[in-house]
């Protein structure tokens, strides 16, 4: 059996490389925007995929799969948020064992002020910079790979792994 590892080609490198790169320059740009809102990338995921619901809540479990998160690292968040006003936990009236995370009107009138900056920063650092048959090509790209990272079985848990 053979060890050695296939080292990337220049070109394979090359496109590696800058796609780093890219993620570093990147999300660091977007957490500024969203600072000078009082929000960071962690609260304003949470209190996006809560106002894609109709009533701005969800089952902590239904939120945890959207945003691919382990249980205890958005019950971590969700704390920080609930001491800050943005969200609020339910008790499921169905089902005591279950509780639902809802978003506050001090939640929404943050994420409100802030999607529009948000927005603005992404359309000037990756929309515009992309034709349109570009950007075309860029999600088929995208979501080739986000279906191969879906593919990978996850890992065992463990209190030290973070995303």
């Amino acid at each position: 059996m053979n060890d050695t590892p296939a080292w990337l080609s220049p070109a394979e490198q090359h496109a590696w490389r800058a796609f780093v790169r890219l993620q570093q320059k990147f999300w660091p740009m977007l957490e500024r925007d969203l600072q000078a809102h009082k929000l960071s990338g962690a609260d304003f995921e949470i209190l996006v995929a809560l106002t894609d619901t109709p009533d701005g809540r969800r089952q902590f479990q239904d939120l945890a799969g959207t945003i691919e998160w382990e249980q205890s690292r958005l019950s971590h968040q969700i704390a920080r948020m609930i001491k800050r006003g943005l969200v609020a936990r339910e008790e499921c009236a169905e089902d005591g064992r279950r509780a639902f995370v809802a978003i506050t009107p001090a939640g929404r009138e943050r994420i409100e002020a802030a999607a529009p900056h948000h927005v603005a920063t992404v359309r000037r650092l990756v929309i515009d910079a992309l034709k349109p048959d570009e950007l075309a090509t860029f999600a088929r790209l995208s979501n080739r790979i986000l279906e191969q990272l879906d593919d990978v079985p996850p890992r065992p848990s463990s209190r030290s792994s973070r995303r």
